[in-house]
């Protein structure tokens, strides 16, 4: 119904003349959106009176004719959408089709980022540069085979570039993975994580540890819920394969989010 719903109101934002953004040889249509329409902080709280939440953030949406808008309710920044004309109110995910990224989900992750400094990484595994500037931790599957390929990703990544430290932590969703990565945890052991990662067999964990657990409960409540998944130094969550190239662009577009600040 949701998706019924936002479907009709993108049809009339996209057609209705009062709106005045559909492309034409001057206004809107001969420049960027910027270039007609505004929205401060201060105008959405004045708009958004008496909803429950606190306006604290306004930009423009990937869909063309929305804000979005940035709601704090409690402890959390909840993402929700406004239409040009300031008249309508849309709270729900926005799906983009050729992809199926969901933007919403992605704009919460932006407007909450993790707290890196609250995960342990005593019992991470260190791959790169200890002294690095740029520490990014990793949630990984010693039988995940996409974890496996990321793995890879991740060495070339440190051979390239001395000023990375990627912090491993064993997160075994399958059932298969959990003896294995306790056996991983209690020697601390790189060589055992790549053996496992092409399906060699390891011995049984010799040391009693409740760092697995407490690894899955953790992840489960920051909503990590599939590996591989990165934690950027940033605090942006960043699940799933990456290539080399565009683990970096992640990695260096953090790193100015983290200087100015996720708007």
């Amino acid at each position: 119904m949701r998706f019924c719903v936002l479907l009709i109101l993108m049809l009339f934002v996209t057609s209705s003349p009062a709106i005045a953004f559909t492309p034409t040889e001057e206004g809107c249509g001969a420049g960027t959106c910027s270039d007609c329409h505004s929205l401060s902080t201060n105008e959405a709280k004045e708009l958004f009176k008496g909803l429950q939440g606190e306006v604290v953030s306004t930009d423009f949406a990937e869909v063309p004719g929305l804000w979005q808008i940035g709601m704090k309710v409690q402890d959390k920044v909840l993402p929700v959408y406004m239409d040009f004309s300031k008249s309508y109110l849309i709270s729900g995910n926005i799906i983009r089709l050729h992809d199926r990224k969901n933007l919403t989900e992605v704009r919460y992750r932006q407007l909450n980022p993790v707290d890196v400094a609250s995960i342990p990484t005593d019992d991470a595994l260190l791959l790169g540069n200890p002294m690095a500037e740029n520490k990014i931790i990793v949630f990984t599957d010693p039988h995940c085979p996409y974890c496996k390929n990321l793995h890879e990703v991740l060495k070339q990544a440190v051979e390239k570039r001395s000023d990375l430290l990627f912090q491993i932590k064993l997160m075994p969703i399958k059932e298969s993975s959990k003896g294995v990565a306790k056996t991983i945890v209690c020697n601390k052991s790189m060589e055992q994580l790549e053996a496992a990662f092409e399906k060699k067999p390891l011995p049984e964990a010799e040391c009693e540890t409740d760092v697995i657990g407490q690894t899955l409960a953790m992840a489960q409540s920051l909503g990590i819920r599939s590996t591989p998944t990165l934690i950027l130094p940033n605090g942006q969550i960043a699940p799933g394969y990456k290539s080399l190239e565009a683990l970096l662009e992640l990695i260096d577009q953090s790193k100015i989010d983290g200087k100015s600040g996720v708007q």
